[in-house]
């Protein structure tokens, strides 16, 4: 006699519950680890993430910062330039203007009182 066949119909664990206990809990072990090792590679990807866009940002503000100061160096040096042309134009009437704008400034800054000499030249206007 010869056998040209064998096949499994069903198979069933024991029906030992510690068996079955066992094998549960190393299922249950095992897709803990696959969890932890995947939460791992998150936070990898996390940290990675993050510092790209820690680095990003820092590029774009000191970008924006090194605008900013070449903006306010141009229209520093297109107020001087345009103080420069009032002064020459008038001089007389230019120094007139900034004692009066030195005058604002010092009322403005909370200081109600201004003691000026009776040869101070912005006492007619006042």
């Amino acid at each position: 006699m010869q056998m040209s066949d064998l096949r499994i119909k069903q198979v069933d664990l024991p029906t030992d519950s510690q068996v079955i206990n066992d094998v549960y809990e190393r299922m249950r072990a095992q897709r803990k680890q696959e969890a932890a090792k995947l939460r791992a590679e998150g936070e990898e990807q996390s940290l990675t993430i993050r510092a790209q866009a820690d680095r990003d940002s820092t590029v774009l503000i000191a970008e924006a910062e090194r605008d900013a100061q070449r903006l306010r160096g141009e229209g520093d040096a297109d107020a001087a330039r345009i103080y420069g042309k009032a002064g020459s134009a008038d001089p007389s009437f230019y120094a007139f203007y900034r004692s009066l704008e030195a005058y604002r400034g010092s009322m403005t800054a909370g200081n109600g009182v201004i003691v000026l000499a009776k040869s101070a030249p912005v006492r007619q206007y006042l």
